[in-house]
């Protein structure tokens, strides 16, 4: 049996946003299973898809999905995803068809739709219970329990990279792997970034920020801030401190779908998602 070692992360945490360091590589060909569906050794039938949640199932109770909820394992070993309001990402060991879901990593944003909020704490509680096996027929993908609980996907096409100028970007956390850390409750959903005119505005957490920022090949330049010069609590302060790192220099950049990630010249890493539809223009 081959075994591996896949890491996913939010991309957008995102898409997740939400990005954990990979490790491990694919290895393997699938098998055919009498059923006729595939297990998940090489990787090849689960990675590069994005999967729409369709049904959670547990203890025999079926719930149904938000319609935009997802999960996406990249080929790289990254992931990321939406359970139905926030974005997600979470460590998995895979040995053969079998997956072992970690802790996740999550933003923190609260939707006023009670059932959104309700699916999405039963199926981050249902993966992070034990282990899964993993079975694809064509389009569908079957996450189930020992217990017999399931979660029930349909593959569809991958979205595209949300564009980085005129997109609200919402900061969800600082640091990369091990060193990843979400924003504080009280800043969840405050802390943002629009680009666009050869500027980026936003908010830092504390003050609002107005900068030239020029994006190019990956790259973006960015001019020294002017900053509003209001005095917020010690986490606020703190935020906003990693995040000035950011101006008055280089940092690299990079969009998949709709999350977006940010390496400052020191090396500090900034995740953010695209806010969404119905928040971009605010």
């Amino acid at each position: 049996m081959h075994t591996q070692r896949l890491t996913l992360t939010l991309t957008a945490l995102a898409s997740a946003g939400l990005l954990l360091s990979a490790c491990g590589t694919e290895s393997g060909a699938g098998s055919e299973g009498g059923s006729g569906g595939r297990s998940v050794d090489s990787g090849q039938s689960v990675t590069g898809v994005r999967w729409n949640v369709e049904s959670l199932t547990l203890g025999g109770k079926k719930h149904a999905a938000p319609d935009d909820a997802y999960l996406k394992i990249g080929k790289d070993g990254r992931s990321g995803g939406s359970y139905g309001c926030n974005h997600v990402g979470a460590d998995v060991s895979v040995d053969g068809d079998t997956l072992d879901f970690g802790k996740p990593l999550m933003t923190k944003r609260a939707c006023a739709d009670e059932g959104r909020m309700a699916f999405e704490k039963n199926l981050v509680r249902a993966l992070g219970a034990g282990k899964f096996t993993a079975k694809v027929e064509g389009d569908r993908m079957t996450l189930t329990s020992a217990k017999g609980d399931h979660v029930d996907f349909t593959s569809g096409p991958a979205e595209p990279d949300t564009p980085l100028t005129g997109t609200k970007w919402t900061v969800h956390t600082i640091g990369a792997g091990k060193t990843a850390a979400s924003l504080p409750k009280a800043l969840s959903g405050k802390v943002h970034l629009t680009f666009g005119d050869g500027k980026v505005r936003g908010t830092l957490g504390c003050n609002d920020v107005t900068a030239k920022a020029e994006a190019k090949d990956g790259g973006i330049t960015f001019g020294a801030p002017a900053t509003t010069r209001k005095l917020c609590p010690g986490d606020a302060m703190k935020t906003e401190r990693a995040l000035l790192k950011l101006f008055d220099g280089k940092a690299r950049y990079e969009v998949k779908q709709d999350a977006l990630t940010l390496t400052a010249s020191d090396g500090t890493v900034i995740s953010a998602s695209a806010a969404p539809k119905d928040e971009k223009k605010k």
